[in-house]
């Protein structure tokens, strides 16, 4: 069983996988940065040459490649759950686990990280607060329906994350 975590840049993701990761005893993979190895490229310079449909058709795949290996800890794109294919083959293949937080915690959280701002595409014509706000809004309800647990790690360290969805993990293996 694969544990993807989904949510949106800044949740966490990437921290509380590895976290996961040294706990269960899993490899972590982020999907952004293995989608990069595989093309070869940034997820910006993809968005770049050949735009948005075009990357995600190229993300699908490689959720497509990450479903068919067990027992890891994957943390996905944030738009991932944009693709109902998508959401299908990671809960056959394990649970989906959402980490969300607000627009505020968010922000913070992405201009405090320097490689968000080199490495990720703008996704609207907003400015970076509003675009967050615009894309919570409008991928909130695909979040909720794709996840089999949430944790909001807006208040809480990324190790009571970690361990929110440990106590999960155990509940869910014994049903």
């Amino acid at each position: 069983m694969n544990i993807f975590l989904i949510g949106f840049r800044g949740t966490g993701k990437t921290s509380v996988g590895k976290i996961l990761a040294q706990r269960l005893k899993r490899e972590y993979i982020d999907a952004d940065v293995y989608l990069e190895q595989q093309e070869g490229k940034t997820i910006k310079d993809i968005f770049a040459e050949s735009g948005e449909k075009k990357f995600r058709e190229i993300e699908s795949k490689i959720i497509a490649e990450l479903c068919l290996q067990n027992n890891l800890i994957v943390a996905t794109g944030g738009g991932v759950v944009l693709n109902d294919e998508n959401v299908n083959r990671m809960k056959k293949s394990g649970v989906a686990i959402l980490l969300e937080a607000d627009a505020d915690t968010l922000f913070k959280r992405i201009k405090g990280d320097v490689s968000t701002n080199t490495k990720r595409p703008s996704l609207t014509q907003f400015d970076e607060y509003q675009e967050i706000k615009y894309l919570l809004e409008k991928r909130k309800p695909l979040y909720d329906k794709a996840a089999d647990f949430i944790v909001n790690t807006a208040r809480i360290s990324i190790d009571d994350a970690a361990g929110k969805i440990m106590s999960f993990i155990q509940n869910y293996v014994k049903k």
